[in-house]
């Protein structure tokens, strides 16, 4: 009963975000799952690790989707970093590889903080 009232939430939450909310949520999920593969590949579990990956990689991809590039070069810029950081992704993916995850998660943090602190200001 619990389960179906919080699904039903979480899609709801989804249903009526504002872009910009939408946006926030992609790169704290990016966060999320980043951290949860580099301890599955730590703990040695390697399918969670390869979901979490796969996930933060689909992140990655719609991030990139929804960047108009046309508004100028610090769009084109973000889609570059955008698809370094999904290409590493792919890599550490491939070889289960902690120094590749400590490489780009840093970056996908900074991403997320950089997000966070641009929406309260266009709050201001």
């Amino acid at each position: 009963m619990y389960s179906n009232g919080y699904n039903i939430y979480k899609t709801n939450t989804v249903n009526y975000a504002s872009k910009e909310q939408l946006l926030l949520m992609l790169v704290e999920g990016a966060v999320k799952f980043c951290k949860i593969a580099r301890q599955a590949i730590i703990d040695k579990d390697t399918k969670k690790a390869h979901d979490a990956l796969i996930r933060t990689q689909d992140i990655f991809s719609e991030l990139m989707i929804s960047l108009d590039t046309k508004q100028g070069d610090w769009a084109v810029q973000l889609f570059r970093v955008y698809d370094f950081i999904k290409e590493k992704l792919i890599e550490a993916n491939m070889t289960k590889s902690i120094e590749i995850i400590d490489e780009v998660l840093p970056l996908v943090q900074d991403i997320n903080e950089t997000w966070q602190e641009a929406y309260k200001r266009s709050k201001k």
